[in-house]
């Protein structure tokens, strides 16, 4: 009797639901053996039973996949919560973009779960408002006006007028300003510090009294009051419309570098020197308004004025692209260095205290008045210049 073959034993299939099976873990950046290991699965090919890492990762991030209106949306929430080209390329992608193409690509996506497209931070209205006011480019003009008006008055008045049309010119600006930074692409999109405002009004406070203060305590002073430089404000409120617009430049090219770049490094290696371009149009912009204000209201300072506009510049854009805390300490840092000089100066009086005053009075001895705010300024705006190239060099600062 011929014995029946007996059946190999075969495998059941697994009756889990997909979500209740084991996953395999992703890989992180810094793990040993990483990239070897995806480098064999990739010649080997993919094992049954192995989970998708990119569905993976879509689970991890899904509320930023269905949120997004194109892949760059994806990228850039990518970067920020720190996947980089080398982590992409363990997924089998050759830079993070492409990663967000295929995961953008993969997102189901309904009707009534479809986002309203997302502008890029700082990018402004196209068009004018609805009600027909005045778009944010000739907005951006009111606060120079504003203040030249001022000034004007302030000049041709005496007495008890000087001081009224000071106080009504300095409202005016205000006003002014925040109808400028009401759109356009000085207006942030996030959350502002509130010190942000304190250290801008001690700013302009010492631009505007800070050097005659300082030549009446160099004398042995104050003796009353000490005299007002309108120039210094009149020259930054002048330079509200060329900030705007150099902000305007930086976004909508930063935004098509972005579209057209193919990998983190490669944005970031075209963004710096894109920034840095700004900031110098900037600068020139303020240059030339502080020689045609020179030419009317002749005595004051160039270059306290140009750091200090820079460092309001660089502050503001930080702000708009999502670093509120790093534009606060910038400002907080200039603002701590004028008034540390006034103090010095003043406790170099107290008996015991003279070594206290000496580099305060060494620097205004060899350069004027005029260097103490320079300086405070300009170490400010380099360390906000070199912290926005790194910040503003990343895909996630211009998107919202």
């Amino acid at each position: 009797m011929t014995v029946p073959p007996i059946p190999k034993a075969t495998t059941a299939p697994d009756a889990r639901p997909e979500s209740a099976r084991p996953t395999a873990a992703l890989p992180k950046d810094g793990d040993p053996g990483t990239a070897a290991d995806a480098a064999g699965a990739e010649r080997r090919g993919p094992r049954r039973g192995t989970a998708d890492p990119v569905k993976v990762l879509m689970h991890r991030h899904r509320e930023l996949c269905e949120r997004a209106v194109d892949p760059l949306e994806i990228a850039a929430g990518l970067e920020a919560h720190g996947v980089t080209d080398r982590t992409a390329a363990r997924f089998r992608h050759r830079d993070v973009f492409a990663l967000a193409e295929e995961m953008y690509a993969r997102v189901p996506r309904g009707t009534e779960h479809t986002a309203a497209p997302v502008r890029p931070a700082g990018a402004a209205d196209s068009r004018a408002d609805r009600t027909g006011r005045t778009p944010w480019m000739l907005r951006a003009l009111l606060p120079g006006a504003v203040c030249a008006v001022a000034v004007a008055g302030m000049e041709a008045s005496e007495g008890m007028l000087r001081l009224t049309a000071g106080v009504v010119g300095a409202i005016g600006v205000t006003v002014a300003m925040a109808l400028a930074l009401r759109r356009g692409p000085l207006r942030p999109a996030g959350r502002t510090v509130p010190s942000v405002k304190t250290s801008t009004l001690c700013l302009l406070a010492f631009a505007a009294y800070g050097q005659g203060l300082l030549h009446e305590i160099s004398g042995g002073g104050p003796d009353g009051s000490w005299p007002l430089d309108p120039a210094p404000l009149l020259a930054l409120a002048l330079a509200v419309a060329p900030a705007v617009w150099c902000a305007h430049l930086f976004s909508a090219l930063a935004r098509r570098r972005l579209e057209r770049s193919r990998g983190l490094d490669e944005f970031a290696a075209g963004a710096r020197p894109l920034l840095l371009a700004v900031v110098v149009l900037h600068l020139g912009a303020l240059a030339g308004l502080l020689v045609l204000i020179s030419l009317v209201l002749p005595g004051s300072a160039h270059v306290p004025t140009a750091a200090l506009g820079a460092l309001l510049f660089l502050a503001r854009l930080l702000i708009v692209h999502g670093f509120p805390e790093s534009a606060a300490t910038a400002l907080a840092v200039a603002c701590a260095g004028e008034v540390a000089s006034l103090a010095l100066l003043l406790s170099g009086r107290l008996p015991g205290l003279d070594v206290l005053a000496r580099p305060v009075e060494a620097l205004v001895g060899a350069w004027g008045t005029a260097a103490v705010p320079a300086l405070a300024c300009g170490v400010a705006a380099a360390g906000a210049l070199a912290h926005a190239a790194v910040a503003l060099s990343r895909a996630s600062a211009h998107t919202s």
